[in-house]
C-alpha cells in the first residue's frame, strides 16, 4: 500500500475555508468494491445475475472480486487515515447479512461490517452506513421485486436488523442511495439491474422505494438511540430547458418531476405533485399505488438529506422529425428510463467532458444546493457522491497522475463553498469513490477513484487528486489557484 503524499500546507493561501466541523469523506458501494461474492453465506443479489448475464455489462465483467475490499478493508482503512479522512460512507449488502432478504441474518456476513466499523472507529474515521445501494437480493426481484409492495416491509425489516447489529457502532444511517437509479434504470431503460423494460413497473418501483425508506426510518428511530442521524440519498438532476421556449421549459418540467420531485414531494413534502400524477396517469393507477397512510410514513422527518451530483441535465422538446436522444448519459438503451416523457431530448451542456461524457459543469451544483436551501431552508445537506472518472493509468515508476479530476474537484469544491456562503446548510462532502471500482454497466472500463487499483494485483495506488484532496482536508480549505 503506497503512502499519501500530503500537498504543501492550503490554508497559508487561500481564502475559501470550509466551517469548522465539516465533514470530509469518500464513499463505496458494496458489490462494487467487496467481492467475495459467494463467501460466508452471501448469496446472489440483483447485480450478481444481471452482471453474469451475457451483453449486460461491459467486456462480461463481474463483481465477484472486484476491488477485494471484504478482504483488503484493513490496509484500505489504513489508506483512509493517511489520506485524513474523517468519514468513509459504505454501503451493506443486503444479500450478505440477510440471503432470501427474509428470516434472520447470517451473522457471518454482519460479522464483516462489525469489523469493518470497528477498523473505522480505531482510525479515528467515522462510519456512515448506506442500507440499500442497488443490490436487490435475488429471491426478493423473483417474487416481483421493488414493484411489489411486499419488498418495502422486507426492507424495513432488514433496516431494523442492521440497527439492532451496528447501532452501538454507527451513529449515521442513510436508508436508499439514489433510489431513481434503483426504479428508473432498473426496470425503465433496463441498463440496471434487473434489466427489465416496464414503465408501469418503474413507477410503482419508485413508490415502494419511498414506502422502504419511510418504514425503514421507522424501523431505525425504534432500536438507535436518539442521537443517531438518519438520511436518504438523492441523485438529484439539475435540470435546465435547452432554451427559454416554452416548450423547453415544458421538457424541463416533466423530466423534473419523474426525476426529482416524485422523491422530494413524497418524502419532504407529504405529496405527490399532482402535475406529476397527471402526467403519468395513463400508465399506473395512483389512487390503487398508494395506499391510506403511505404518505405518513414516506415523510417521517430526516435529519439530513444527501446530494449526488455529477453533471446537469440539459433538455428540449423534441420537434417533429427530428426524434430524441435514447441515451441521456445514464447509458444507451432503446427504451427511456424518463417514463412518459418518450419526446424529450437530452443534450450535454458543454463539451467539457469526463470519460463517462458527462458535461463538467460545477455551477449546476451551486444550484442544486441553493435551491434545496431555498425550497426547505431547515434540512441540513450533504454532498454524498461528487466525482469524474477519466482514463487513468500508472506510470512505470508507480504514479497516476490525474490534473483534471483535481480541476473537477475543486471546482465542484468552490460551488460548495459558494453555496454555503450564499446560506445552505451543507455539512459535509463525501468524494465518489475512494477506490477505482466496478461501475455497474460499464465494468472495469471506468475510473473514479482517487486511489488507483491495479486489479490484477490489487495493488492500491494514491492518485495525485488523493494526495490533493489530503491537503484540502487537513486545510479544510482548498489551495489558491488549480
Amino acid at each position: 500500500m503506497t503512502a499519501v503524499r500530503p500537498e504543501a500546507s492550503a490554508q497559508q493561501a487561500s481564502s475559501t475555508s470550509f466551517p469548522p466541523g465539516f465533514v470530509w469523506g469518500a464513499a463505496t458501494a458494496a458489490y462494487q468494491v467487496e467481492g467475495a461474492a459467494a463467501e460466508d453465506g452471501r448469496t446472489p443479489s440483483i447485480w450478481d445475475t444481471f452482471s453474469h448475464t451475457p451483453g449486460k455489462v461491459r467486456n462480461g465483467d463481474t463483481g465477484d472480486i472486484a476491488a477485494d475490499h471484504y478482504h483488503r478493508y484493513r490496509d484500505d482503512v489504513a489508506l483512509m487515515k493517511d489520506l485524513g479522512l474523517k468519514a468513509y460512507r459504505f454501503s451493506v449488502s443486503w444479500s450478505r447479512v440477510q440471503p432470501t432478504g427474509r428470516g434472520p441474518a447470517v451473522e457471518r456476513g454482519l460479522d464483516f461490517y462489525r469489523r469493518l466499523t470497528d477498523e473505522l472507529l480505531e482510525a479515528g474515521i467515522t462510519p456512515v452506513a448506506t442500507l440499500y445501494h442497488w443490490d436487490l437480493p435475488q429471491e426478493l426481484e423473483d417474487v416481483g421485486g421493488w414493484p411489489h409492495r411486499d419488498t418495502a416491509h422486507r426492507f424495513a425489516e432488514y433496516a431494523e436488523i442492521m440497527a439492532r447489529a451496528l447501532g452501538d457502532r454507527v451513529g449515521v444511517w442513510t436508508t436508499l442511495n439514489e433510489p431513481w437509479c434503483s426504479a428508473f434504470l432498473g426496470y425503465g431503460s433496463g441498463v440496471h439491474a434487473p434489466g427489465r423494460t416496464d414503465p408501469a413497473a418503474t413507477l410503482r418501483a419508485a413508490h415502494h422505494l419511498n414506502l422502504a425508506h419511510g418504514q425503514a426510518v421507522g424501523a431505525l428511530r425504534s432500536v438507535l438511540p436518539s442521537s443517531a442521524q438518519l438520511s436518504l440519498t438523492l441523485n438529484l438532476h439539475q435540470v435546465r430547458p435547452l432554451t427559454d421556449s416554452a416548450q423547453d421549459a415544458e421538457a424541463a418540467r416533466r423530466i423534473d418531476a419523474v426525476g426529482n420531485r416524485i422523491f422530494t414531494g413524497p418524502v419532504l413534502d407529504g405529496a405527490y405533485p399532482e402535475d406529476l400524477l397527471a402526467d403519468t396517469a395513463h400508465l399506473v393507477d395512483w389512487a390503487e399505488l398508494v395506499h391510506d397512510g403511505d404518505l405518513a410514513e414516506i415523510s417521517r422527518p430526516i435529519d439530513v438529506l444527501g446530494v449526488n451530483y455529477y453533471s446537469p441535465t440539459v433538455v428540449s422538446l423534441a420537434t417533429e422529425g427530428s426524434g430524441t436522444t435514447k441515451n441521456d448519459g445514464h447509458g444507451a438503451s432503446e427504451h427511456s428510463p424518463w417514463t412518459g416523457c418518450d419526446d424529450v431530448a437530452f443534450h450535454l451542456a458543454n463539451d467539457q467532458l469526463t470519460a463517462m461524457n458527462w458535461a463538467i459543469d460545477a455551477n449546476g451544483l451551486h444550484t442544486l444546493l441553493t435551491g434545496l436551501a431555498a425550497s426547505h431552508p431547515r434540512l441540513p445537506l450533504m454532498v454524498t457522491e461528487n466525482g469524474a472518472a477519466f482514463d487513468d493509468y500508472a506510470s512505470p515508476e508507480g504514479r497516476v497522475e490525474d490534473p483534471q479530476r483535481i480541476a473537477y474537484l475543486h471546482g465542484h469544491l468552490e460551488a460548495v463553498h459558494r453555496a454555503i456562503a450564499d446560506g445552505a446548510d451543507v455539512r459535509g462532502y463525501f468524494l465518489w469513490s475512494l477506490l477505482d471500482n466496478f461501475e455497474w454497466s460499464y465494468g472495469y472500463s471506468k475510473r473514479f477513484g482517487a486511489v488507483y487499483v491495479d486489479y490484477p494485483t490489487q495493488r492500491r495506488i494514491p492518485k495525485a487528486s488523493a494526495h490533493w484532496y489530503a491537503g484540502v482536508i487537513r486545510d479544510n480549505a482548498l489551495p489558491a489557484g488549480r
